[in-house]
């Protein structure tokens, strides 16, 4: 059993939680709590980290070696204390998992024209970006591209917001999202930008075909640069004294769109 905070593998866990950069550079990232781990790829798993009592209670220990099995090895105990100051969450779920990162081609998110993508441009709010990935794999997107500007996809409450859905979501993060772009449309996807010179709303256009979601940054929105870029600027509707609607929210309402027309074009042609 570990039972002190300078274990090298305790520092390590901690740097994983803490730095991007040390993510990046050991191509994993840490996942809290018994559902991510549960959900988790069996295959990605790199280590496991179980509170001291939470291993202690009998059906948490059943159900944990029987998932373990075969890979006993990758399992550490770790004592209250340590676990305690090591999580991220204020109220610790007694258990941690190191997981290996997916890779993903742009190509894996194209689907011909059932193509339905978010864009993402410097998102900075973690919990939005997480959010984004849960409901995205709710309204059936084929993926989330994003620039290298956005908030890191797997800081730890980036991951927690996903509720799972990073593991399915397939995504590609851009060193240049004009350069992605242009590859897109040049791959017939239409491309529709969330913006406040829109005159057609939201729910105007057709979204049966291959299509993406632009979304610019929670303060500034979308730059000139990447909103010229656009086949049309779309938006939603506000009634009151709102102006805008948080970036997560927007994004929701485009792909739920989406998703509605599609549904509605499927039902049709049954």
């Amino acid at each position: 059993m570990i039972t002190s905070t300078s274990s090298k593998q305790i520092k390590n866990l901690s740097a994983l939680i803490k730095k991007a950069k040390e993510r990046r550079n050991q191509g994993v990232f840490v996942v809290e709590g018994p559902r991510m781990f549960y959900e988790a790829p069996k295959e990605r798993l790199r280590n496991v980290y179980v509170a001291e009592s939470f291993y202690a209670d009998d059906k948490n220990k059943g159900e944990m070696d029987a998932y373990m099995e075969g890979q006993q090895e990758k399992l550490e105990v770790v004592s209250d204390s340590v676990f305690r100051q090591i999580s991220d969450t204020q109220t610790p779920q007694g258990v941690m998992a190191v997981v290996e990162m997916p890779h993903y081609e742009l190509s894996e998110l194209l689907k011909g024209d059932e193509t339905h993508l978010l864009i993402l441009e410097s998102i900075q709010d973690p919990g939005n970006l997480g959010t984004m990935i849960r409901t995205g794999e709710g309204a059936g997107i084929t993926g989330i591209i994003m620039n290298n500007q956005t908030v890191d996809l797997y800081n730890p409450k980036t991951v927690r917001s996903t509720m799972g859905s990073l593991y399915r979501m397939p995504y590609y993060i851009s060193d240049n999202l004009e350069d992605t772009i242009d590859i897109l449309k040049g791959k017939g996807v239409r491309l529709y930008a969330a913006h406040l010179k829109g005159t057609m709303s939201y729910d105007e256009p057709e979204y049966t075909g291959a299509c993406g979601f632009m979304i610019g940054n929670e303060g500034n929105g979308l730059s000139d640069e990447i909103a010229n870029m656009a086949n049309t600027y779309i938006r939603i509707p506000m009634e009151g004294k709102v102006e805008s609607l948080n970036a997560a929210i927007s994004a929701t309402l485009l792909m739920y769109e989406c998703n509605r027309q599609r549904r509605r074009k499927n039902e049709n042609l049954v």
